[in-house]
């Protein structure tokens, strides 16, 4: 297959700074002890309230307060400083603790208690229901639990500067992949260093636009909603949280198809930068499977659809009863093409090294290097350490997750716990990281964990203790992007690690004394915080179904969901789909999108993005340009995201603080 001319077009936004920086400092410190107490409880009230943290925006958020703070201290920020303040941002809001404020509510749930798991849940994963009564993790019970948390938090952080590290080498330095996604953060954080240094360009222009209509968009959208809710008791919302539900007007000739729109303007943002054919081939795929849906209703192929159903359920009933074989199989046929990309890309560089070198690169010292001389010595100044330190930790890691796995769990079976390390992590963040450097996305086989512990129960295994357990079963294609937008920014590596190193004492006291701290505001779920309340039970039904299927005599629904004529039948139509555009030289990303798309049941992302994909196309490109578009797109989403950012952080934190107070006895 030719490449593709927007492939090209992202390659020229790859420049490749010559010179590095260490972005860590007392500034960094200050920053991380903010991140800890205030981004972070934002962050885990946010999801508690809407389903979603706060994600770019408190990292725009934490960058934007600091220049502001340096500028009135009649200093600077540069990029490889402000980089370090984005990426802990981004790390910290996390909370690795808050999965703990689900599972208090899963162990007492009806769903647990209705498939016989309550019983059987290890007491390492939390403690019985009279500790649990006490709506506190200060207790003894909860040592154990917390402690095998923040080990396996551990084993996280650690694994990006291994196996993370190693496949950013390979797909960065020697494969030299585009990345479309990193010139977003990388470009937005260039523009905040312009405005720090007082040197202002087109960069910073465009992202306060962004800024600003994220801020009136926000205000809208999250501020509305957060701030009324405290003195009605039905707070005002002008726009969907979530989605606008049309389901139950598009049923009596759209049978079965969960039919929502989104209203987040995040995602026609998303459509401005992703390439358009990419976008395309996801709608187009999209649509062919909602027009399909109906068919499969009339042939009683989705028997558990009723009329009324709203999407979140229309959409469930047709996964559980098609579209998870099908999303099964989809997957399958992505990981294949993907294989196939990497075969035919080592043909091809085989024959020229070079071919994917970036046009601008301003590193030339590598331009006539060999793959191998790249993979080996990567550019002077970038504070790389030694690919083998990258597979030792790797090594030691996986190792040590597969032992912990073994002891808490003795009877499930060795031989998968080294296939989920050493086999599946490694392929496939190979292949997602390629994905993601050649069209900006990626997806993940699905159900592998669940199919592999009902093979495990086909050999013997019988209990819950392995949902909960550490697996190695990771995916780092998001690290490697992270590195990359790290590049550059013109920051070493070495400064993020250093930046990790602090980081980690702080986000665990933080999440650990903020998780405390939203259980004892209220029960969690409860009314006050909705969205806990709303979903939880749907998500508790769904890991019951799970897990009950390694019970003694597994779960025949759970068996009864997986249908082969579906997963082998879409395996071969993505596969044979992707081969006869390649044969009509069909983009790459086209492929992609329409192979991504097939199957999907609720998208209500689809239509925002293909608007923004369409308007950067047909509109700004023809009015300011390509190149300048191609330019502008990332910095204008940058600012939307701090624009965003900065009313969340408002409008929930007097939320927060209103709540808090309300609980008083006076």
């Amino acid at each position: 297959m030719t490449e593709d001319k927007e492939l090209a077009q992202y390659r020229s936004l790859m420049t490749t700074p010559s010179v590095f920086a260490d972005g860590f400092n007392v500034k960094s410190v200050i920053g991380c002890l903010f991140i800890g107490l205030v981004m972070m409880p934002g962050s885990m009230y946010l999801g508690l309230m809407t389903g979603g943290g706060l994600g770019p925006a408190a990292q725009w958020v934490t960058t934007i307060l600091f220049i502001e703070l340096a500028r009135r201290s009649f200093t600077s920020l540069k990029s490889p400083e402000i980089f370090i303040l984005y990426y802990m941002a981004g790390v910290a809001v996390l909370s690795p603790f808050s999965n703990l404020l689900f599972t208090q509510y899963y162990i007492q749930s009806s769903a647990a208690q209705a498939f016989g798991i309550s019983h059987l849940i290890p007491s390492w994963v939390a403690p019985g229901p009279k500790v649990l009564a006490e709506r506190t993790f200060f207790n003894r019970a909860w040592v154990i639990p917390m402690v095998l948390m923040g080990v396996t938090y551990l084993f996280s952080r650690l694994n990006n500067f291994g196996l993370g590290y190693v496949l950013y080498r390979v797909t960065s330095d020697v494969e030299r992949l585009p990345f479309p996604m990193a010139p977003i953060g990388a470009m937005g954080i260039t523009a905040l260093a312009e405005s720090s240094s007082g040197n202002e360009t087109w960069r910073w222009r465009v992202f306060s636009i962004g800024g600003m209509i994220g801020l009136v968009y926000g205000a809208l959208w999250l501020g509305v909603p957060a701030i009324t809710g405290t003195f009605l008791q039905k707070p005002i919302q002008p726009i969907p949280l979530v989605f606008a539900d049309f389901t139950q007007y598009t049923q009596s000739f759209l049978p079965g198809v969960p039919m929502a729109v989104s209203f987040d303007i995040t995602n026609v943002m998303v459509g401005f930068v992703l390439p358009f054919s990419a976008v395309l081939g996801t709608t187009i795929a999209t649509v062919a499977t909602w027009l399909a849906t109906p068919l499969l209703v009339h042939w009683h192929q989705i028997p558990d659809w009723q009329p009324g159903m709203d999407a979140v359920n229309t959409s469930w009933v047709g996964y559980i009863d098609v579209y998870m074989s099908v999303g099964i199989g989809l997957a399958v046929a992505i990981a294949l093409i993907g294989f196939f990309h990497i075969f035919s890309s080592m043909r091809r560089r085989k024959q020229n090294p070079d071919m994917l070198a970036p046009t601008n690169d301003t590193d030339t010292s590598t331009s006539s290097q060999s793959a191998w001389q790249r993979l080996i010595h990567p550019p002077v100044g970038r504070g790389d350490f030694s690919l083998w330190i990258g597979i030792g930790i790797y090594l030691a890691s996986t190792i040590t997750s597969t032992v912990l796995c073994k002891v808490l769990v003795p009877s499930f079976p060795l031989w998968l716990l080294l296939a989920y390390g050493f086999g599946y992590t490694p392929i496939m963040s190979y292949v997602a990281s390629r994905m993601e450097g050649i069209a900006g996305q990626w997806v993940d086989i699905p159900m592998v964990q669940q199919a592999t512990f009902v093979l495990a129960h086909k050999f013997g295994y019988n209990g819950v203790g392995i949902w909960f357990a550490p697996i190695p079963l990771n995916n780092f294609a998001g690290q490697v992007v992270s590195f990359r937008t790290q590049e550059l920014t013109g920051t070493k590596i070495s400064s993020v690690v250093k930046a990790e190193l602090v980081m980690f004492p702080v986000v665990i006291i933080s999440s650990i004394i903020f998780s405390q701290y939203l259980w004892r505001i209220a029960p969690i779920p409860s009314p006050a915080y909705p969205y806990a309340n709303q979903i939880w039970t749907l998500t508790a039904k769904q890991m019951a179904l799970y897990q009950s299927a390694t019970l003694p005599g597994g779960n025949s629904m759970f068996m009864d969901a997986i249908k082969w004529p579906y997963i082998f039948g879409a395996a071969i139509g993505g596969i044979g789909l992707y081969a006869v555009l390649a044969r009509f030289g069909a983009p790459v990303m086209l492929c992609y999108g329409l192979v991504r798309g097939l199957g999907a049941g609720l998208a209500p992302w689809v239509f925002p993005q293909l608007f923004g994909a369409l308007l950067g196309r047909y509109y700004f490109q023809k009015k300011i340009g390509v190149t300048k578009w191609r330019q502008y797109a990332p910095v204008l989403a940058a600012g939307f995201a701090c624009g965003i950012g900065l009313i969340s952080m408002l409008s929930f934190g007097f939320d927060l603080v209103s709540k808090a107070v309300f609980q008083l006895p006076y």
